[in-house]
């Protein structure tokens, strides 16, 4: 058939289909090129990108691809970094996250993200994030400005994303757990005074005669809370301790809460002083090395000095090389005190890692689920942690949600 045929042939196919085939080709890539064509104009730019990175050798300079789908980009940094910005024009912000992570991960690129112009390429998000807190102790001074952007870029999304809503939640918490039965006129919460009273209904006059006001405690500037974050920043929890930092400058802010900032593996570091500067607090931890649970919640809990009015959030896998019977020791004698713990496996959007069960398990036995969090249900994690509300049941209920969400 001639290629002349083979175009007319083409073109009698229909529209729904023709985006079939055209569809099949970029995922099969130049193996698919004999069966389906050749891709051209945007599509063929779209098809180097991919094959760059998914082609064993890549695309030489004639074009040339192997049919075999494996790394082949190479390491220069000059073509690394055209290959970054050609794929930030043809695809979606989300595309490209997953194309620079596996980027990173298939051909070893760690070492060009040490170089500005790299830095510079890169669409900066919480993995790209992670992976460059790990870098800190090698980063060439040349590239710490560069690096310091992009995890200032990434920190400002975050805080747009969870800032307000983590206020609104805390502070409506706060004000209910400082519910008072005999408020002022000012201070009635009118919607559960009602419905405490509905019992009392008079018919004749179609009204609620309340017997009990409810209302809210008077709006106080001192501190309510005290809540200590306990971050594991052993390098599998790269993305939870991206979202710990930034949520831990958040609560910083707000004057009802005290709130200190806790990173450990086998070195225990308090950060709290650098919360009112979360880029500065990301680049204060080191990511890597062991893990020393217990001696990093013996330290937290000298900076508990109100128990009850306490609540301190451990964030780790719980793979501990510290002494482990030490460490269930201490939780329990927290929550005996009465302060309310919370133990998250992981605070990030892609649900449960790895992590040890038999301790996951023992902490259960003690009253205190473990589970994985979402950076979205923080906030409310949180509220419910002021209010002393179940959370077990919180903790099934945000683990269905993320099976559901196959995460």
């Amino acid at each position: 058939m001639s290629q002349g045929e083979g175009t007319a042939e083409a073109g009698a196919v229909d529209p729904a289909k023709r985006e079939r085939l055209r569809r099949w080709r970029m995922v099969l890539g130049g193996s698919s090129e004999e069966a389906l064509g050749k891709a051209e104009g945007r599509d063929g730019a779209m098809d180097s990108a991919l094959a760059a990175l998914y082609d064993a050798g890549g695309a030489d300079g004639e074009g040339e691809r192997s049919s075999k789908r494996s790394a082949g980009l190479g390491s220069s940094a000059p073509k690394v970094a055209r290959w970054l910005g050609d794929i930030r024009e043809y695809f979606p912000s989300t595309v490209v996250q997953v194309m620079q992570s596996d980027a990173i991960d298939r051909l070893d690129l760690t070492r060009l993200l040490l170089e500005p112009e790299m830095l510079a390429a890169v669409e900066p998000d919480v993995h790209l994030v992670g992976t460059l807190l790990s870098l800190n102790r090698v980063m060439p001074d040349k590239t710490k400005d560069a690096a310091r952007q992009v995890v200032r870029t990434v920190v400002e999304q975050l805080e747009k994303r969870i800032a307000q809503q983590t206020r609104a939640a805390v502070s409506g918490a706060l004000n209910r757990a400082a519910r008072i039965n005999r408020p002022k006129h000012a201070d009635i919460d009118w919607d559960r005074t009602i419905r405490a009273n509905l019992k009392h209904y008079q018919a004749e006059h179609r009204t609620v005669i309340p017997e009990r006001l409810i209302g809210y405690g008077r709006r106080t500037t001192a501190v309510q809370r005290d809540v200590v974050l306990c971050v594991d920043q052993s390098g599998s929890m790269a993305a939870s301790v991206v979202f710990s930092g930034v949520f831990a400058a958040v609560l910083a802010s707000m004057q009802s809460l005290r709130t200190s900032l806790v990173v450990f593996d086998t070195a225990v570091v308090d950060l709290t002083d650098q919360l009112d500067d979360p880029v500065e607090v990301l680049f204060g931890t080191q990511l890597g090395g062991g893990t020393d649970i217990n001696r990093a919640i013996g330290y937290s809990q000298q900076l508990i000095t109100r128990p009850r009015d306490s609540i301190f959030v451990l964030i780790s896998d719980l793979y501990e090389g510290g002494v482990r019977e030490q460490m269930l020791r201490r939780v329990a004698e927290m929550t005996a005190a009465g302060v309310q713990v919370v133990v998250l496996l992981a605070l990030s959007d892609e649900g449960a890692p790895a992590y040890d069960h038999e301790n996951a398990a023992a902490l259960a036995a003690l009253g205190v689920p473990a589970f994985a969090c979402t950076p979205d249900a923080f906030p409310e994690l949180m509220a419910a942690a002021i209010e002393r509300r179940d959370l077990k049941a919180f903790a099934e209920r945000l683990t269905d949600e993320l099976k559901a969400d196959g995460r």
